[in-house]
């Protein structure tokens, strides 16, 4: 059995989360699913809630890996969830967790994941338009290391075909 490639879609949480962004996330969890890809979150409501719904209605799996240690606490379209009780030291697992990153808007949370990933050296999408640090990274590096250039994309087409095929390399 081979194991299914997994990206993580990251951004605004809940209550930082406008519409474009939520739209936008939606679509992102649409496409990966489309391209029978895992899609991971970190589970809760924003950014992550839209790309697992998104996923969920195109009948792609979606997991969740919270913050909190109740996996009540994770949004609905969630198929595995993973509470960890770790806080946002799971901003960790979730980079960790993936073979590519999709940043769509995103805030301070975000840009640890981001780090993470980028440490790591896993290739990172930023989706341009949706605000925050998605539109702050695109286009750089995060230090003199040089070791992964964040891409900036314009669509969530764009992201996840050019995910897929910075994976297949």
């Amino acid at each position: 059995m081979r194991k299914k490639s997994q990206i993580l879609v990251i951004g605004y949480s809940r209550e930082l989360c406008n519409k474009n962004a939520y739209d936008v996330a939606y679509s992102v969890g649409k496409e990966i699913a489309k391209a029978n890809i895992v899609l991971v979150t970190g589970g809760l409501g924003g950014v992550m809630e839209a790309a697992s719904k998104g996923a969920a209605e195109e009948g792609g799996l979606v997991v969740g890996i919270i913050p909190q240690d109740d996996p009540k606490t994770a949004n609905p379209y969630c198929d595995i969830v993973i509470p960890t009780g770790m806080g946002i030291m799971r901003d960790f697992l979730t980079a960790f967790a993936c073979d590519a990153m999709i940043i769509v808007g995103g805030g301070a949370g975000s840009m640890i994941e981001a780090a993470a990933a980028y440490l790591k050296g896993k290739p990172i999408l930023a989706i341009e338009g949706t605000g925050g640090i998605a539109d702050e990274l695109a286009g750089k590096y995060l230090d003199e290391r040089r070791t992964t250039k964040i891409l900036g994309v314009k669509s969530p087409t764009e992201a996840v075909k050019k995910a897929i095929k910075l994976l297949r390399r």
